[in-house]
C-alpha cells in the first residue's frame, strides 16, 4: 500500500537534494535550511515533538538570521530558452497540466471503478498521493520530451525556492499554527462569542459570520489553512453542522476559499503577496494586493451565496 509516509520521503528527497546543490556551492544558509526541512520530512513521523520543535526553531534562526540567499544555477541558455519558447509555443505547458490531470481522473477511477478494491493507496489520502505521481509523471515527460542538462530541472528548482526562501514554507508554519490555536480552544471561544452575538435561528448570518471570520483571521494569520481549524471549531461545526443541518462538504470547501478572499487581501501572506511584488522588483510592496481586493470582495459574497444555497437550501 502507498500510504502517506511516502509522499513525505519525496518532498523530504527533493528538498534533500536541493540542500545539497547548495551545498556544492558553497551556500552554507541554503544548504541548511533546505537540509533540516529535508530532515523534517524524513524523520517528523518517528521522532518526538519536541524534536520535531527543534527542527522548526532551527529553520526559523536560520531564516531569521538572513542564512537564505538568491541562487543562479547554471542549467540552460538564454538562446535555449527563447529557441524553446519559439518551437513550441504554449505547448510548453502540456506537462504541467498532467500534475491536475493525473490527480484528477485517477481519483474518480480509484473510487468508481473496480481499481479502488486493489488497496493501492492510504484510504482517504489517494488524491494527495496521485497528484505527487503526478508530478513525477509530468517531470519525467518534461525531461524526455525537451532533452534538458541531467541536473536542470533541480536546478531550477533551487533557483525558484531560494528566490522565495523561508516564505515558502509559510503556509505550513501558519496551519500548524492553526491547530495550536484550536487546540488551546480558541475557537471555542469564539464560537462562543458569536453564539451569543448570532439571533437563533438565523442560518444566513451565521453563514455570513462564518466566511468574514474565515476572510479576518486568514489576514491576521496569513493562511486560510490556519484559520480553517479555529473557524470550524467556532462556528462550523456547532452551529452550521450540528444545529442547523448543513451541508459538511460544501461548509468545509466553500469555507475555505472565503479564506482565500482574505489571503488576496493581505501582506501577511507573503508568499503570495509580498515575495511577487519583491521579484517583479515592484516599487510598492502592497501593489498585488491593491489589484487583488476588487476580486476578492465580489469572491467573498459569491462564496457566501455558494455556502447558504448549496449547503441549506440545496441540501435540506
Amino acid at each position: 500500500m502507498i500510504t502517506y509516509e511516502w509522499l513525505y520521503l519525496l518532498a523530504g528527497a527533493f528538498f534533500a537534494g536541493w540542500s545539497i546543490l547548495s551545498l556544492r556551492d558553497r551556500r552554507i544558509g541554503n544548504a541548511a535550511f533546505w537540509g533540516v526541512l529535508a530532515a523534517s520530512f524524513f524523520l517528523g513521523s518517528h521522532v518526538s515533538d519536541f524534536v520535531n520543535g527543534v527542527l522548526v526553531l532551527a529553520l526559523v534562526t536560520i531564516a531569521g538570521a538572513g542564512g537564505i540567499k538568491r541562487s543562479a544555477p547554471a542549467t540552460t541558455t538564454l538562446a535555449e530558452r527563447v529557441g524553446d519558447a519559439e518551437r513550441f509555443g504554449n505547448r510548453l505547458f502540456y506537462p504541467a497540466l498532467i500534475v491536475p490531470v493525473t490527480a484528477v481522473a485517477g481519483t474518480l477511477l480509484y473510487n468508481y471503478t473496480p481499481f479502488g478494491e486493489t488497496g493501492l493507496f492510504e484510504p482517504r489520502r489517494e488524491t494527495l498521493l496521485l497528484f505527487g505521481i503526478g508530478v513525477l509523471v509530468a517531470l519525467a515527460a518534461a525531461t524526455v520530451w525537451l532533452r534538458p542538462p541531467l541536473l536542470a530541472p533541480a536546478e531550477e528548482g533551487r533557483r525558484l525556492l531560494d528566490s522565495i526562501g523561508w516564505a515558502a514554507i509559510l503556509p505550513q508554519m501558519l496551519a500548524a499554527l492553526g491547530a495550536v490555536f484550536a487546540l488551546a480552544g480558541v475557537g471555542e471561544i469564539i464560537g462562543a462569542l458569536a453564539g451569543g452575538a448570532i439571533p437563533e435561528g438565523s442560518v444566513l448570518l451565521t453563514v455570513v459570520v462564518f466566511a468574514l471570520g474565515m476572510v479576518l483571521f486568514t489576514m491576521i494569520m496569513g493562511n486560510a489553512f490556519a484559520a480553517f481549524p479555529v473557524m470550524v471549531a467556532a462556528i462550523g461545526i456547532p452551529l452550521l453542522v450540528e444545529e442547523y443541518g448543513g451541508n459538511p462538504a460544501v461548509i468545509g470547501a466553500v469555507g475555505m476559499l472565503a479564506g482565500f478572499c482574505g489571503t488576496l487581501m493581505t501582506p501577511m501572506a507573503a508568499n503570495f503577496n509580498i515575495v511577487p511584488a519583491a521579484l517583479l522588483e515592484l516599487n510598492d510592496q502592497n501593489a498585488v494586493i491593491r489589484q487583488q481586493i476588487g476580486t476578492a470582495l465580489p469572491l467573498l459574497a459569491c462564496n457566501i451565496v455558494i455556502i447558504y444555497v448549496g449547503a441549506f437550501l440545496l441540501w435540506n
